[in-house]
Formats: C-alpha cells, structure tokens, sequence
C-alpha cells in the first residue's frame, strides 16, 4: 500500500514525459535546427585540415562555408534536394562527406524511396567523377576499393534509414487518419442514436397529442371548438409524418436508449464483472425527460465500459444530480498500480459518443486523469420536470 502514491507518481512523471516528447516531436522547425547544428557540430571538427588543405579558405572562412552549408538544413522538409545540392557542392569543393549524409537521409525521408534512391545514385556518381581528377584527398580512398567503401555505404545507410522514416511516418499519418475517421464515425452513429431517440421520444407524445385531441374533438362535437380540436389533431399527425421523413435512421439499432430505471441493472452488471459501481442518483433526475435521461445512461455505460477495460477491479461512483436547472453527472474510478496485463480492446471513440451525445442538448463534457483518478463530468441543462 505504501508503494501506490510512488507508482502513481512515476505514471504520471511518465505520462509527462511522453507529453514533453510529443511535443517536441511536433516542433518540425526545432528539430530542424538541432539537425542542422549537429551537422554543424560534426563538420567543423574538419576545419583545420580544409584551412590547410585549400589555401583560399582560413579556419573563419571555412567555418563560415560550413555554417553555410549546414544551415541549408533548415530547408529539408520543404525543399530537400537544396541541401542535397550544397552537400554535392561541399562534396566537389571540400571533399567534405558529412552534410550528404544528412541530405540523403532527409531526402528519402521526405520524398520517399525513388528520390532517395535517385540521390544515392547521383552522389555516387558525382563522388566518383571526382575521386577521378586531380586533387583527392588519400584519407578519402586511394584505390577505387577504398573509395567505394568509404563513400558508397555512407549514402546508401542514410538513404535507407530515410526510407525506413519516410515509412513510418505514412504509418503514423495512416493511424491519425484512421482515428480521425474513427472519431468522425463515433460521432455519426451517435448522433444517428440521438436522432433515433428523438424520434422515438417525441414521436410518442405527437401520438398521445393526436389521439388525445380526437378524443376532444368528438366530445365538444357540434360546439365551438370541435374544428379546433380536429386541426390539432392533424397537426399532430403531420408533425409525426415530418419526424419520420426528416429522421432516417429510425430502427437502425433496435430500440431507443433507455433511461435512469436501467441505471442498477448497469450497476448490477459492473460489479459482477469484478468493478463495484456506487451509485447515487438524485430523486429528482427521474422526472427528466426521457432524452435527458438516455443521456445520462449513455454517459454512465460508456463509462462502466471504460472502467472494466482500463481499471478492472476498481470501485467507480456514479452521481447523477439535479440542481438549479443544471443536470451534472459525474463517474469517477481509481486509476490501477499496473495496467492491466493484456491491452483492452477499444476503438477509442467511446468518449466522443459521449461528449456528442451531452453537446446535443446543450450541455458541457470533459473526461481526463484527476488526482490519481479518472473523472467524467457532464453538465446540462435539466430543461422542464415532469
């Protein structure tokens, strides 16, 4: 027991940390600048021999070449091939082989395999050209089975851990896209349970309306407000028909949702699939409306849901209040020591449906980590109680 607050704390050291490097991942400029300066960093430890070796250059002028050269690094995701070029330039002039690792890699990475291969290709060839003129230098391969060594597995590693990153990324951009469509879906097939739940909802008392208002017709027959009576109740029937045309997903998932009465029966489920569930629902809620209502039982059994997969075992309190015209829900779960041995299988977009479903009737969600545990809170309006 006394090493849950220390687990906790590490989680959340943890978490913080990813949250640091995700943001740093996302800062493309930043990065851009450190690769840049690395470059820098590794080629000016060849400054004194390009001073001695080219008498037009001085240790500061060949410094300033070189900062030159690597600071067209900051271009490589928008322009890739300029810093290719410069390292060809650098290449000829200098003899120098470190910035055309950093441009071959950055130019499979971002204009995929066929460019880096092209560039592999090019480098080689334009290395070649000039390990066949005058002017060499020895430490760079004498023979043509030291040069090959030396410069062909220089471009042709960087090319492949570029292509290797190019390849990740297409993934990762693949996984955002499909938790995007994912989400986008979530929040279609909610709003499709809203519509349905209006329909169904809605539907019914237009029906009792029409009925209610036939009734009312034949007993005030043949007095005053017998033709008024009967427009209402053609009224009502054309509402209805209206509702059924405008919303067409009626009877795609079966019934409507139900409302606070199946509240114990979700409670009941939980805890004998291992998570207790307390739950306190103010009197009052029962006199919401009935989409209120499947609100708050959407919310609290995508929230069991949630519990069972992330924190099996773990109590979760369910509260449903009803205050000065606001409706809160709040269900909270202690988040687990360990997580769980297997990873749960999850789509992720339960949240989303829950957070769409509370934003249609006007009302505010957050869910998220607090204090060791994880809360779900929704406020809406409560509108009239019956």
């Amino acid at each position: 027991m006394h090493d849950r607050p220390a687990a906790q704390a590490i989680r959340r050291a943890t978490a913080a940390g990813r949250r640091l490097a995700g943001r740093w991942a996302r800062t493309a400029g930043l990065l851009d600048l450190v690769t840049a300066l690395s470059a820098l960093a590794l080629m000016s430890l060849d400054v004194p021999g390009l001073a001695a070796a080219d008498n037009s250059l001085t240790g500061s002028t060949a410094a300033l070449v070189l900062t030159a050269g690597a600071a067209s690094l900051l271009l490589r995701r928008a322009a890739p091939w300029l810093p290719y070029a410069v390292a060809l330039l650098l290449l000829g002039w200098l003899h120098e082989l470190t910035l055309v690792q950093f441009a071959l890699y950055s130019l499979a990475r971002y204009r995929g395999r066929r460019a880096g291969t092209l560039g592999v290709l090019g480098y080689v060839a334009f290395a070649y050209a000039m390990f066949l003129l005058p002017g060499w230098p020895p430490h760079r391969g004498e023979t043509l089975s030291e040069f090959l060594s030396l410069v062909v597995p220089i471009g042709v590693l960087a090319a492949g851990v570029g292509v290797a990153a190019n390849r990740q990324d297409l993934v990762r951009a693949l996984e955002t896209q499909r938790a995007e469509t994912d989400m986008l879906h979530a929040v279609q097939q909610e709003r499709a349970r809203i519509a349905r739940d209006v329909h169904d909802f809605v539907g019914r008392e237009l029906t009792l309306l029409s009925v209610r208002s036939q009734v009312l017709a034949r007993r005030a027959e043949g007095g005053p407000f017998a033709d008024g009576f009967e427009e209402l109740s053609e009224t009502a029937r054309s509402a209805h028909r209206m509702l059924n045309e405008i919303i067409v997903q009626r009877g795609v998932d079966g019934a409507p949702t139900p409302g606070l009465d199946a509240l114990p029966e979700l409670a009941e489920r939980s805890g004998r699939a291992g998570s207790p569930v307390e739950l306190l629902v103010a009197p009052a809620a029962h006199r919401l409306s009935p989409l209120r209502q499947a609100a708050v039982h959407r919310v609290v059994q995508e929230c069991l849901t949630n519990a069972a997969k992330h924190a099996p075992g773990e109590r979760v309190t369910v509260r449903v209040e009803v205050a000065d015209g606001r409706l809160g829900i709040a269900v909270r779960n202690a988040l687990p020591v360990a997580a769980p041995a297997s990873a749960p299988v999850s789509s992720g977009s339960g949240t989303t449906g829950m957070a769409e479903r509370v934003r249609a009737v006007g009302g505010e969600f957050s869910a998220g980590p607090v204090d060791g545990a994880y809360e779900v809170v929704a406020c809406l309006p409560a509108g009239e109680l019956s």
